[in-house]
């Protein structure tokens, strides 16, 4: 994943409910794999293992957020175990044919859940961050990010 795509997910994620941090781990987790099977193609085995431990990584955050006293989160549960035990079968057996059915079924849990956070009002998970707006300016050889209101009280109080 570029530098400029994991930025795009931080600022997401600041700004994301409950809901919508589903949605945004089921979309990291589809960059992942996808740059997964790039390596293999390009038979570059230590970024094709790091790569699927970041899969694994944003499934072990999926499996802890369930809340498994719910019946459906215990089907969710099912199917993350049969995940990971595919993304271990890939990486055991250097192959990256688990991959296209886990971006399978990941894309299906990612379109389920991008109807129900459509519908999901709750404020963000991250209330108390700093906002940014879209404002850039330009130096003479530089790009400068401005934010705004950057001395308000986070929290941050000893």
């Amino acid at each position: 994943m570029t530098s400029e795509a994991i930025q795009k997910y931080k600022l997401r994620i600041t700004e994301a409910n409950k809901t919508e941090l589903i949605v945004i781990l089921y979309e990291m987790s589809m960059d992942y794999a996808k740059d997964a099977i790039r390596a293999h193609g390009e038979n570059d085995r230590a970024l094709f293992r790091k790569e699927i431990k970041r899969v694994r990584g944003c499934l072990l955050e999926l499996m802890d957020s369930l809340h498994l006293e719910h019946e459906l989160a215990k089907n969710y549960l099912k199917i993350y175990s049969y995940i990971n035990r595919e993304l271990a079968m890939a990486d055991g057996g250097n192959t990256a044919e688990p991959l296209e059915e886990i971006i399978g079924i990941i894309s299906q849990l990612h379109e389920a859940y991008r109807e129900v956070s459509k519908q999901d009002s709750s404020l963000p998970v991250m209330a108390n961050t700093q906002s940014v707006y879209a404002g850039l300016t330009y130096g003479k050889n530089n790009l400068n990010e401005n934010l705004m209101d950057h001395t308000t009280n986070r929290g941050f109080l000893v």
